[in-house]
């Protein structure tokens, strides 16, 4: 399966990269799952995308739950929390 990721904010600054097209492994059915096999990439990859740093995410352009169910074609974002004020 072949998705679209997006890195905004702080994490694309900590990335080095705004977006990168991937073929995830068969074992990769949820963004959680995205999430935990991009932090294996490496030591900035696994501390940007920690499972206890609060992140974002976001499928096809909706903030959606770590166990949502991702798709061939789908569009994968991670970004920090909005605050404001």
């Amino acid at each position: 399966m072949q998705i679209e990721l997006r890195f905004f904010a702080s994490v694309r600054e900590q990335l080095g990269t705004s977006q990168e097209q991937v073929v995830v492994p068969e074992a990769v059915r949820t963004v959680g799952d995205v999430r935990r096999w991009l932090a294996q990439r490496g030591p900035v990859w696994g501390e940007t995308l920690a499972e206890g740093r609060a992140l974002r995410m976001a499928v096809d352009h909706q903030i959606v739950p770590a166990d949502t169910t991702v798709h061939d074609g789908c569009e994968v974002a991670f970004f920090p929390p909005v605050t404001g004020g």
